[in-house]
């Protein structure tokens, strides 16, 4: 998926909200994420709401994705999971300790934030994942019909958030779902 870093120097326009969608498209239900994004990024381009939004989609978190969040005032990770609830969680996360290795392996959002917090000095913009249960995440598989289900659920709940991208309504958005960083960024590993 084509991504574009900042050059240094050169003045850009930010968008005030950025979407990290995780998932390879080859192993089944570990698809959901991009293929979240791709209805998104439909929805922004007939609602001509794109421009606050900046897409992003990765088959797993690296530390590069800390220099997605700088100047956003919102930030959305979504993913697929085995151990989430029925059928997704939205819930917000906090900046953790990336742990004790910077290699070429996954990070969980927090890490990511946490990465940011280290190479910034400052507190990482309000972060949330949308979580959505996923259940067989096999090389060439495709999607799983619960995961369909899962999706179509998910997709109202992203919806809503991109009509409404503010952080109160987001936090009380999290806060109906019950779900706190206390869910753990775990429930994202898929």
């Amino acid at each position: 998926a084509g991504r574009r870093r900042p050059h240094i120097g050169v003045k850009r326009m930010i968008a005030g909200v950025v979407v990290l969608a995780v998932g390879n498209r080859s192993r089944g239900d570990d698809a959901l994420g991009p293929l979240l994004l791709d209805r998104l990024r439909g929805w922004l381009a007939a609602a001509d709401r794109g421009a606050d939004f900046e897409l992003v989609e990765d088959f797993q978190l690296q530390i590069d994705h800390a220099l997605d969040l700088a100047g956003r005032r919102l930030v959305l990770f979504i993913d697929a999971g085995t151990g989430t609830p029925v059928p997704c969680a939205f819930y917000a996360t906090a900046a953790a300790h990336p742990g004790g290795s910077h290699s070429t392996h996954a990070l969980a959002p927090a890490a990511v934030l946490g990465v940011y917090r280290q190479i910034t000095g400052e507190d990482p913009p309000p972060a949330f994942v949308l979580c959505v249960r996923g259940e067989r995440f096999e090389l060439g598989e495709d999607l799983s019909g619960p995961a369909r289900a899962h999706t179509e659920a998910a997709w109202r709940q992203l919806l809503a958030l991109c009509k409404r991208p503010d952080l109160a309504h987001w936090r009380e958005s999290a806060a109906r779902g019950g779900r706190t960083q206390q869910a753990e960024d775990a429930a994202t590993a898929g």
